[in-house]
């Protein structure tokens, strides 16, 4: 009798960690698909990667991407109840200030230069027409790219506190070896089905059928999360991992058109970071960060706090790791 609340106790924590990360899927593309149904009902098809978005293709993406922040938000207030929402989602700027600087000028550093390394590749393979270019449309393409990139900001925040800020953590959990890996697979397999509803109607992968796209989403989404996973763990905050989100979707995509041969067609499978030359630069990079150990947990990474515990319990710890979703406190069966 004396061991039966403990073990209670551990099973039903054990039992909500998983309730956690399942519901949060459940309601992530539940998000998804609502906000995509008014464009599945209309038979919303995209045929050609030069195709502009609609205005209403436009209104269904931005709420679609928020569904993942939501998504986290309801899990953590009504599932796993405890500590401050910005500190379980690594909602924070980097400290000291210029370490953040720099941890967000790295965030938007590496997706461009793995873009051109993917363009370089896709060129000099003969699978990537290149245009001619000039500076003055250059510089003018990057203004207008870096404006579009700042004001779509807000919607990466959305999908990267459910990926980086929620997901991931969870089904690390202090993890090694085996685990680890489990989880970058998971995490990145969910990332990439997430975006079934926008599969099916050729939007990343304009024309080519579900049966091609989805297996392709999945392997641009594997490669990329952990470089993602890397930029978070290196500045213990979602924002540089935000902002290299935003890079890939926005100003990645748009390199591929605007320095590309404007008669050429575009293939997204054989060119940028979605096609078959960004898998390359991507898992170049991604088994460089393997090897040298930077994909893996901090040495110190101790295990989450029991769910529910409340702020008052938790001794003040200055030194936390950059993947705890909440702060580390002892059991009541060690004090």
């Amino acid at each position: 009798m004396t061991y039966s609340q403990p073990f209670s106790q551990s099973s039903s924590q054990a039992a909500t960690r998983r309730r956690g990360p399942v519901l949060f899927l459940a309601l992530a593309c539940l998000g998804m698909w609502l906000a995509m149904s008014p464009l599945l009902i209309g038979g919303f098809r995209r045929g050609d990667a030069r195709e502009e978005t609609g205005a209403l293709a436009e209104v269904c993406i931005a709420a679609a991407m928020f569904a993942p922040a939501l998504a986290a938000l309801l899990v953590i207030r009504f599932v796993e109840p405890g500590g401050r929402v910005r500190d379980v989602l690594a909602l924070r700027w980097p400290r000291p200030w210029g370490r953040g600087v720099r941890a967000c000028l790295v965030g938007l550093a590496v997706p461009a230069a793995l873009t051109m390394a993917a363009l370089a590749l896709g060129s000099a393979t003969g699978n990537y027409p290149l245009g001619d270019l000039s500076w003055p449309s250059t510089v003018s393409w990057a203004t207008g790219t870096l404006l579009s990139l700042l004001t779509s900001l807000p919607l990466f925040f959305g999908e990267e506190l459910g990926w980086q800020g929620y997901l991931f953590p969870r089904l690390a959990r202090a993890g090694h070896g085996r685990r680890l890996v489990t989880a970058y697979l998971l995490t990145g397999a969910a990332f990439a089905l997430w975006h079934l509803p926008t599969l099916l109607m050729g939007g990343q992968y304009p024309g080519r059928p579900w049966y091609v796209s989805v297996p392709a989403m999945v392997i641009s989404c594997t490669l990329i999360l952990p470089v993602f996973t890397w930029l978070r763990l290196r500045s213990g905050s979602v924002l540089p991992a935000v902002l290299a989100h935003a890079f890939v979707s926005t100003a990645s995509v748009g390199m591929v058109k605007a320095f590309a041969d404007p008669n050429a067609p575009l293939d997204p499978l054989r060119m940028g970071l979605t096609g078959w030359p960004g898998w390359i630069t991507l898992a170049a990079l991604v088994a460089f960060l393997a090897l040298t150990g930077r994909l893996r947990l901090p040495p110190n990474h101790p295990a989450p706090a029991p769910l529910g515990a409340h702020p008052a319990e938790e001794p003040a710890a200055r030194n936390h790791s950059p993947l705890t979703p909440h702060r580390a406190v002892r059991s009541r069966t060690e004090q």
